[in-house]
């Protein structure tokens, strides 16, 4: 989903995957084993194996209980970001949805528009 956004690129990061538009990361993939990565590990309150997506959101920005609640968690190096547990139950569309609008939020404004243009 996410190499399907305009001018995306995937790299490998320091610990799993990382997708990014032009230097700005906007959503990275990462598992959790045995405690590490320990912030990760932190803020998903697991030791694992857990497989963690973290990604920017204006509304972790300002709502203070936004992305709390289990599969939820609130990483705390930047004020916009979240983080969801990946598993059997996850729920693809919501992740979509969640993927989109923080490459939205980091892209250049040409390139966000394009996300709202209508496809023929």
């Amino acid at each position: 989903m996410c190499s399907r956004l305009p001018e995306t690129r995937e790299e490998i990061a320091w610990v799993g995957i990382r997708w990014r538009i032009r230097k700005k990361t906007f959503a990275h993939v990462l598992m959790i084993a045995d405690a590490w990565p320990p912030a990760y590990a932190a803020a998903a309150g697991t030791h694992g194996p857990a497989c963690v997506l973290t990604f920017r959101s204006s509304l972790a920005a300002y709502e203070p209980d936004a992305f709390t609640k289990h599969p939820f968690f609130r990483p705390r190096w930047f004020p916009d970001i979240a983080g969801v547990a990946l598993d059997k139950d996850t729920d693809w569309d919501e992740i979509a949805a969640l993927v989109t609008a923080s490459y939205g939020a980091l892209a250049p404004r040409k390139l966000a528009q394009l996300l709202s243009a209508p496809v023929d």
